[in-house]
């Protein structure tokens, strides 16, 4: 019987799969059965995968490149017989690794929340008695009972149906609840949302009733098959943990190159070894930027907390960035783009067209006669039609704290809403009496309630179901003042066929008048001489906002796509009104389905993916093949969902978003951004936030390099002239740790420089580093290298002690570090031109750096410590010079570029820099 979990069971009639499972209907499953099933299958539970330990994740965080830069900084710092930096240095370290740890400790739950969707119970028939037992109790063969309100419990063949209807969004994508038929057979590639002789665990049944045999259980249900897929996922490095491993490896190379180097030269030239030794640790310690893990990890922290601000919930740290690199966004349809709310868009009554304005199940918005305002005659088609959706109807509205929700089915909380748009819902509550209900059923396609007319003994039957069903039963329909006309039946299929096109669902409504002893209706009175009251097309709208966010999006480069299990008319259509098919405006979306989708090779589909714009009726595993394949072309993929289908595919991306009001527990472990107000636009803020944080990454890693490039620099100078060492090593560590900590941090506080939106996307594959800020950092460490060696010199021809020189020295470096800082409040523009005060943490820390540089020159303490002594006010003139000089050499030096920049987009006919 284990071969048979594999079976295409919606192919199968339902008596030869009770055949095949040898089960009863009847009876069930016995006890000795019961037992041998489930020692043979295991318990309906997925198997958890197993997990690294938390000390083995803590001790992972030190697996970086600039980690063990520092661990090296440490010990060299220790064999200099400087334990008390060396245990600063270290408290860094763990600092920066228990920050990552605690960001990133949830980011494996995934698993455990598919297994905690899963704890239900199930109504079940064994040994002829029907009895509530644990779902994980089940075994294949189980004859399960489902209705209104539960959760199925297990991959279940129907095999009866009553009105049930499934609501499978989270599983499949599937926007409105979907109609069961135990007597359907399919063909064996049939994709899952079509397959409605089935139903599958954790998919809710939202109306009706049923029985089914249990098919599949634990990790052979569809909901088992995403958790294997989830968890051979593999968690990918973000582009900025990849290009921050790649950058410090090259620097941990170049500085013990350049130690090395120096070593031999000292020796070469016969200095002592010993003295060359301590030399070559002084330069590794001098370009060893301490600080720099500590501000980076503090920046994205920084960048999550702005983000929670704007409603975006950062749940994997390295994510802030990575937001920003994003090339192409993978948004799901329903509940996404769209509201997951059924709203009436158009009616067709009385042979006139209308258009329903207003947003979700609010009975709010207007309802218009194209071309001019409805008819206000009490008997109007539109009042009828509308009044039918009404009181054919068992579902109901809900108001909670300002939001309105449909208790029951999404179509039928969608009539309401459209009937409470005309006034009519009080007066429904009121003056309609039901007297009888003929419930929908499949086979006959639409649902009758009979009721009492107000002030009248006359009753009158309301229909509404599928208009290729009741368009054919009518003998008249009503004109636009409400009275009896000559039915045109063409006319009437031909607008419910510009409704489907649009997208639409369609219902048609009918009404019979019966005589007043009339207490109950029968299907065979329904069947000819109804009245045709019109159509009702509805859509799950797309959100206004997500339109603008769509546009914002496209206008910085970034394209986006549609992945949805939802029809391909209706995904064509939401794309469409959302601009998804910008490049084709007023034309429907070309869509490419899950079906074609697996006849494509992965060649093919990395070619399709780059052109198309829409991918409709996709599988849990063509959503994940999908952004493979976009990943494949070198794009960074933000992938958007709310279900449990969508969660390998939001794991695989980039970056995953799930939404944090309608997303499922699943969606949002293997998420790496949660939407707390599930917006799309929320999405576009939140990329906004990561280019902001990434330019403030630049700017930190462009500003603190050059400090220790400088020093560097200094060091090897002194070893191949064969002087004393300008700055000593002790001082050195004072330099990097003091202004990382001081200066450096402001730059993460600068806020987003215009136009961030309207840039091109990030290249992935380009270096943190252009070659435009590598010789800025060049220029800028040659500032610190002749400055200091200059003054240092100077101070000793004027008959200053070494340490006096070396005390002007090490201010020099910091007061370049300080006017370098203004340079990198922008990478391109004047300080002047983005604001000198915008950054009210500027001047605040520039202060306190000052401070600190008195009390290093000036406190008898801090000169014992730190080898330095008092320096006369003179001695600061020069220093400030030197800063200024910086200053003004890259302020040069980016007034040159943005000219030429200028030039180039003046001669290729684009706009400028400072265009817009």
């Amino acid at each position: 019987m284990q071969t048979l979990l594999g079976k295409h069971w919606h192919h199968l009639p339902a008596p030869e799969t009770m055949r095949l499972l040898d089960s009863n209907l009847e009876r069930g499953l016995d006890l000795f059965e019961l037992q041998h099933r489930r020692e043979r299958f295991g318990r309906n539970e997925l198997t958890p995968r197993r997990r690294t330990s938390a000390l083995v994740r803590f001790l992972h965080q030190f697996n970086n490149p600039l980690i063990y830069i520092l661990l090296a900084s440490a010990l060299i710092t220790a064999l200099l017989k400087d334990p008390l930096d060396a245990i600063v240095i270290l408290l860094v370290v763990v600092i920066n690794a228990l920050v990552s740890y605690i960001q990133e400790s949830r980011a494996e739950e995934s698993i455990e929340a598919l297994a905690r969707s899963m704890t239900v119970e199930a109504s079940v028939l064994r040994g002829g008695r029907q009895q509530r037992v644990p779902a994980a109790d089940l075994v294949p063969g189980d004859i399960v009972l489902i209705q209104s309100g539960s959760q199925v419990p297990a991959d279940l063949r129907l095999v009866a149906a009553r009105d049930l209807q499934v609501a499978e969004a989270s599983l499949t994508g599937e926007s409105a609840p979907v109609a069961k038929d135990a007597l359907a057979l399919h063909d064996p590639d049939t994709t899952l949302a079509d397959r409605n002789n089935m139903a599958y665990a954790s998919t809710m049944v939202s109306y009706g009733q049923g029985t089914g045999v249990v098919v599949a259980t634990g990790d052979y249900t569809e909901i088992g098959r995403i958790s294997q897929l989830l968890s051979q996922t593999p968690t990918l490095e973000t582009p900025l943990t990849t290009r921050i491993r790649q950058f410090s490896r090259v620097l941990l190379y170049a500085i013990l190159a350049m130690a090395a180097a120096t070593f031999a030269v000292g020796v070469t030239r016969g200095q002592p070894a010993l003295e060359t030794l301590s030399a070559a640790i002084a330069l590794a310690v001098a370009m060893i930027p301490e600080g720099l893990p500590a501000a980076l990890t503090i920046t994205l922290s920084i960048g999550v907390a702005r983000m929670a601000r704007r409603r975006a919930i950062i749940r994997k740290l390295p994510a802030v960035e990575t937001l920003g690199s994003t090339t192409v966004i993978c948004s799901d349809k329903t509940g996404t783009l769209t509201q997951n709310q059924m709203t009436v868009r158009e009616i067709w009554a009385g042979g006139e067209w209308h258009e329903v304005s207003g947003e979700g199940y609010a009975p709010q918005g207007s309802i218009t006669r194209r071309g001019a305002e409805p008819p206000t005659s009490p008997l109007t088609a539109l009042q009828e039609i509308l009044r039918a959706g009404l009181l054919c109807n068992d579902s109901s509205l809900v108001e909670q704290e300002g939001r309105w929700t449909v208790q029951g089915d999404p179509t039928e909380g969608a009539l309401l809403a459209a009937a409470g748009k005309l006034g009519l819902a009080a007066q429904a509550a009121t003056s309609f009496r039901r007297v009888d209900t003929i419930p929908f059923e499949s086979e006959h396609q639409y649902m009758a309630t009979l009721h009492g007319m107000p002030q009248s003994a006359e009753l009158v039957a309301y229909i509404k179901g599928a208009a290729e069903v009741l368009i054919d039963r009518c003998r008249d329909q009503l004109d636009p003042a409400g009275k009896p006309a000559a039915l045109d039946p063409e006319a009437a299929h031909q607008a419910a066929d510009q409704m489907a096109a649009d997208g639409l669902r369609v219902l048609a409504f009918a009404r019979l008048s019966l005589p007043p002893e009339t207490d109950r209706i029968h299907h065979h009175r329904l069947g000819f001489g109804l009245t045709l009251l019109g159509l009702q097309g509805m859509i799950d709208p797309p959100r206004p906002e997500a339109i603008a966010a769509v546009r914002a999006a496209q206008q910085a480069g970034i394209r986006v796509k549609m992945i949805t299990g939802d029809h391909a008319l209706t995904a064509a259509t939401i794309a469409r009104q959302t601009g998804l098919t910008e490049h084709a405006p007023g034309r429907p979306a070309a869509v490419l389905t899950g079906r074609a989708l697996v006849a494509h090779s992965d060649a093919e589909l990395i070619e399709a993916v780059e052109s198309t714009h829409v991918f409709a009726r996709v599988t849990p595993e063509q959503k994940l093949r999908l952004v493979e394949a976009l990943q494949a072309r070198g794009h960074v993929v933000t992938m958007t969902g709310d279900g449990v289908n969508d969660a390998p595919a939001l794991k695989q991306a980039d970056i995953g978003v799930a939404m944090g009001i309608t997303g499922t527990d699943v969606a949002k472990e293997a998420a790496d951004m949660v939407l707390t107000d599930d917006n799309f636009a929320t999405i576009e803020a939140a990329i906004e936030e990561g280019r902001s944080v990434f330019d403030n990454l630049t700017k930190i890693i462009a500003w603190t390099l050059p400090t220790n490039l400088g020093q560097g620099l200094i060091i090897l100078a002194a070893i191949m002239l064969g002087i004393a060492l300008p700055i000593l090593p002790i001082q050195i560590l004072w330099i990097n740790m003091t202004t990382a900590t001081i200066l450096g941090l402001v730059l993460a506080m600068e806020g987003r420089e215009p136009g961030i939106m309207r840039r091109p996307p990030r290249d992935p594959e380009a270096p943190i580093l252009t070659r435009t800020l590598l010789l800025r950092i060049f220029l800028v460490g040659m500032v610190i290298l002749l400055g200091a060696f200059a003054l240092y010199e100077w101070e000793l021809t004027l008959g200053a002690s070494i340490a006096e020189a070396r005390t002007v020295a090490v201010n020099v470096v910091i007061m370049v570090a300080i006017f370098y800082l203004l340079n990198c409040r922008s990478l391109t523009e004047s300080m002047f031109r983005i604001g000198v005060f915008s950054n009210r943490w500027l001047f605040v820390s520039i202060g306190g750096m000052l401070v600190l540089q008195l009390l290093f020159t000036y406190l008898p303490a801090m000169n014992r410590l730190f080898s330095t002594a008092p320096i006369p006010l003179e001695a600061w003139t020069r220093i400030l010079a030197v800063g200024l000089t910086g200053y003004v050499v890259i302020e040069i030096e980016k007034a040159a570029r943005r000219w030429s920049a200028g030039r180039r987009a003046d001669r290729a006919g684009r706009p400028g820099p400072h265009s817009g």
